[in-house]
């Protein structure tokens, strides 16, 4: 996936920008339990007000997961590099990103669609639920600690 306005040149003309959103607006109203997850490649020409534009789209259908990954040609007969996104740009999605909202923002030059985000998506959750069980465990003490 990419910015609506590079869409169709890096894409099927048959597989628009939203018609992507409706598969994953469509998948979540028909599973609101469902991790819904897209990925978009940057260094294709997409300038930061779009690439926002795009994280806003996606948060409007409620999806939760989004990678950020460099676009890198396969070959000579596809679309040339625009720009090689630098690391802390990466870094700056994945903030803007969780600031947002999504429950996991992959972001990075080398991340691909399916590139570990599910790995790193559950060593996130893991992290979390061991740190609201520490939180837990320390107000439990504390809590037996100030009753007489």
């Amino acid at each position: 996936e990419t910015v609506e306005r590079l869409q169709k040149f890096v894409r099927d003309p048959r597989a628009g920008y939203q018609q992507s959103l409706s598969t994953l607006e469509h998948a979540k109203k028909a599973n609101p339990e469902l991790y819904t997850k897209t990925s978009i490649m940057l260094g294709l020409g997409e300038t930061e007000d779009e690439v926002r534009r795009t994280m806003q789209d996606l948060r409007d259908i409620d999806v939760d997961v989004v990678t950020f990954g460099q676009y890198l040609r396969p070959t000579e007969h596809h679309l040339s590099i625009v720009e090689y996104i630098k690391p802390e740009v990466f870094d700056h999605y994945r903030e803007v990103g969780e600031s947002m909202g999504f429950k996991y923002v992959a972001s990075g030059p080398m991340v691909r669609s399916s590139y570990k985000a599910g790995e790193f998506y559950l060593e996130h959750m893991l992290k979390a639920e061991r740190k609201k069980k520490e939180q837990e465990q320390q107000e439990q003490e504390a809590s037996k600690q100030a009753q007489p």
